[in-house]
């Protein structure tokens, strides 16, 4: 079979979804169904490994759970993952994390330089560092003209009574 050919098809299937890496802290979104209900459930942990490529890419996320480790295989363009959102961007030498099953504890989910960021489907946002100030200049400037706006209109009221 040709391989432009599925590839086409493939396209029509993928979904916008953020750059995930080894290392990072992610939380997912996963669509359950359970009976005629249907709900969505929070699963947050590291990812410590990513298989495949193309539309068949699975991440393996590991997270402890009232001291027992579980893992989730997570197909990356699949229909009952709503979003994906990063939360911590960590910094590994390694492809595959396995060797934090054998850690108990805090050791467990430790990762090396750990980088809040926080990036989901839609749109990507830096948290900053301390030491950097947002501007937030702008928006205070454009909330004085919105006062004064209202304030000229209450007059003007006021003088036609």
């Amino acid at each position: 079979m040709d391989n432009n050919i599925l590839k086409k098809i493939e396209e029509a299937s993928y979904k916008k979804r953020p750059d995930v890496k080894v290392g990072d802290t992610v939380k997912l979104s996963l669509r359950i169904k359970e009976g005629s209900k249907e709900r969505t459930q929070i699963f947050q942990g590291v990812v410590i490994a990513i298989k495949g490529s193309g539309l068949s890419k699975n991440i393996v996320v590991r997270k402890i759970s009232y001291g027992v480790g579980v893992e989730k295989i997570v197909p990356l363009h699949a229909p009952a993952l709503q979003k994906i959102e990063i939360i911590k961007r960590g910094s590994v030498r390694r492809a595959k994390l396995f060797y934090l099953r054998e850690r108990v504890g805090r050791r467990a989910l430790k990762v090396n330089k750990l980088k809040d960021i926080y990036l989901t489907d839609e749109e990507e946002v830096v948290v900053p560092e301390e030491g950097e100030a947002e501007t937030v200049e702008e928006a205070v400037v454009e909330d004085v003209e919105v006062v004064e706006e209202v304030e000229k209109k209450e007059e003007s009221k006021e003088e036609e009574k």
